[in-house]
């Protein structure tokens, strides 16, 4: 028998704690899994306490998934080269901000026949502008990146409730290897070869979010949000057009879990939503509301928004996308949250 695949999970916050206690669960079932799974844990005290300790003795991350007990065979590992050494599959699970300093950390430590799989929602901006954070990854570590995408809220994931998700994957072999390590009865994944379409709509679908909690701090009716939501996603399949690294790419795929689904989602009940609500009603800015909503977790949604800003910004394509446009100015630039709607007034859909 091949030699079982030793598994890491690069971060430990909400959704990564939550990936966990499926990968922790199905490791002990499959054999083609080493048992014991490492997790890399930024350390950090709480209550006076180290957070990896906890984890390892009470095996529960009090902080970021409280009330969810983790497998036992789930060892949490405070050092990035211990953790990730010697693994076969990583499973990057990390605000994309921390991205690049991550992989240069790693750069040197991963075996080159390793697979990654990215469930990180957002965008890098690289020198030639847009840098998908697989992309990122797959250059810094030589390794083959899937990504997986969908409409997978931590909390409900570690309830077992029933949701999908979507992998996107250049090799479909890997993708498939991917979804037996993470697939259950309650967690339904469909892989397809689309994958930088896969990707983009995991971190444009988070402007738009931004954008409808701004319509629901503003009290605007579910019209108006719905409009929000497809205007949108026009915006997202227009913006995957432009910039993806394929020739084509199919609109099928934002039909997909990974689109129009995590859409919904996170329009509804995202942290993006919840942060931008708030930051219409109280005018505190979107970093004060971070630190004070989050407890050390990071919203996506308006750092990619001014990403896509200054993408949209270097080719003169602003007017064509009126809503990303906007969701950068009022977070960053003191447009006021008033105007939202006549934005959408003057949307290119409706010429």
């Amino acid at each position: 028998m091949a030699t079982p695949l030793k598994v890491c999970i690069v971060g430990s916050g909400n959704w990564g704690s939550a990936v966990a206690r499926i990968v922790g669960r199905n490791v002990q079932l499959l054999q083609r899994f080493a048992p014991m799974v490492k997790m890399w844990v930024k350390e950090e005290h709480v209550d006076c306490r180290k957070l990896t300790d906890i984890i390892n003795t009470e095996h529960e991350n009090i902080k970021y998934l409280p009330g969810y007990k983790l497998p036992e065979n789930v060892v949490a590992v405070p050092q990035l080269l211990e953790a990730a050494g010697g693994a076969d599959l990583l499973v990057f699970v990390v605000p994309h901000q921390f991205i690049q300093k991550l992989c240069d950390d790693l750069s040197g430590c991963v075996s080159s026949n390793a697979l990654g799989i990215s469930l990180i929602k957002g965008i890098d901006e690289g020198p030639g502008g847009l840098q998908l954070i697989s992309d990122v990854i797959r250059h810094k570590l030589g390794i083959d990146v899937s990504v997986l995408m969908g409409p997978n809220i931590a909390n409900e994931v570690a309830a077992d409730e029933f949701c999908e998700s979507t992998i996107g994957s250049r090799v479909v072999e890997n993708g498939l290897l991917f979804k037996q390590l993470l697939q259950t009865p309650n967690f339904r994944i469909k892989v397809v070869d689309d994958t930088d379409t896969v990707e983009l709509c995991g971190a444009l679908k988070n402007i738009v979010a931004v954008g409808a909690g701004f319509c629901d701090g503003l009290q605007c009716g579910d019209n108006t949000k719905a409009a929000v939501i497809r205007l949108g996603l026009m915006e997202m399949i227009a913006f995957a057009k432009l910039f993806s690294n394929k020739v084509s790419i199919s609109t099928d795929t934002f039909l997909e879990s990974c689109g129009v689904a995590d859409l919904i989602a996170t329009c509804y009940a995202g942290r993006n939503r919840r942060v931008a609500e708030a930051f219409t009603k109280t005018g505190k800015s979107i970093v004060d509301l971070e630190t004070e909503m989050l407890n050390g977790q990071k919203l996506q949604g308006p750092a990619t928004s001014a990403q896509v800003f200054h993408i949209l910004q270097q080719r003169g394509l602003l007017s064509k996308f009126p809503l990303f446009t906007a969701v950068y100015q009022i977070c960053f630039q003191g447009r006021p949250v008033s105007e939202l709607v006549s934005c959408l007034q003057i949307h290119p859909e409706y010429r």
